[in-house]
């Protein structure tokens, strides 16, 4: 189901991971009580909408740790968090809900999002419809696909499940042939990751790299790696209309005030 050589690469590890998880889920929760799920979820916030703006939208990622850098914030209290994030001046919340590696969970994604008015975006490594209709059925607002983690066909077959329960998803790519494949499967919202996520290396570089080969009529998000309002607004000059910031708000003592920072507000002193 999935495109990515058994090379034991970080994304392999948690690929792998996340096969045992859902497929025990899956049998606990049968694909039906999911559907019946996303009948009572709370209505859709428009994700689309709150990229477009003409601003440095931001995606707010709330996560507790990542495979590179181990644990970020701990306490960490994604209510307060998405709350604070929201007041200034997040456009989207990024939840991740990956257990083993990220140590999220779709209870954080559930508590942020009924604690904010802006749309809530799960973050995963989502490989099944299954998951899909386990998104929305958590109120999720919209949900990454990764390129590197998906065939042609399953990539197809995702995004058009997404649109159909109304969910317009983010497809991640790194490289230019991974851009390639995700503009054939139709892809209108395109997140370029500056973290390879085989080797966990950044570069701010690869967006700029990729950015003319998206089109105007795609949404474009950068991700990864981005640390000053300098940073923002050289990508947006460039042709990007909102970026993912995660790691750098959640080592933050302040997040709002590394936030507000971001957004063009004083420099926090050192």
């Amino acid at each position: 189901m999935n495109a990515h050589a058994d090379s034991g690469t970080v994304l392999d590890r948690i690929l792998d991971a996340r096969r045992l998880e859902v497929d025990h889920r899956k049998r606990v929760l049968p694909e039906a009580a999911l559907r019946y799920g996303v009948k009572a979820a709370t209505p859709l916030r428009d994700f689309p909408a709150a990229l477009a703006r003409d601003s440095l939208n931001i995606i707010a990622e709330l996560k507790p740790a990542s495979p590179s850098k181990g644990i970020l914030r701990e306490p960490f209290h994604p209510v307060e968090l998405g709350q604070t994030l929201e007041a200034a001046g997040a456009a989207v919340l990024s939840v991740l809900t990956e257990s083993e590696f990220f140590r999220g969970s779709l209870k954080n994604l559930r508590d942020a999002r009924n604690a904010v008015k802006i749309p809530v975006f799960r973050k995963d490594f989502i490989f099944d419809p299954w998951q899909v209709w386990e998104t929305r059925a958590n109120d999720a607002d919209s949900f990454l696909l990764i390129v590197a983690a998906l065939s042609d066909e399953l990539l197809r077959e995702l995004i058009s499940l997404g649109r159909e329960i109304g969910m317009e998803p983010l497809v991640e790519v790194h490289t230019a042939a991974e851009l390639d494949r995700a503009l054939a499967a139709g892809a209108r919202i395109v997140g370029v990751n500056n973290r390879d996520l085989k080797t966990l290396d950044v570069r701010v570089e690869t967006s700029f790299e990729l950015i003319e080969r998206i089109p105007e009529a795609c949404i474009a998000v950068s991700e990864s790696g981005l640390r000053t309002n300098d940073d923002l607004v050289k990508l947006r000059a460039a042709g990007f209309d909102a970026f993912l910031i995660g790691e750098s708000l959640m080592l933050a003592s302040d997040p709002a005030a590394a936030l507000g920072t971001l957004l063009g507000g004083p420099e926090l002193p050192v």
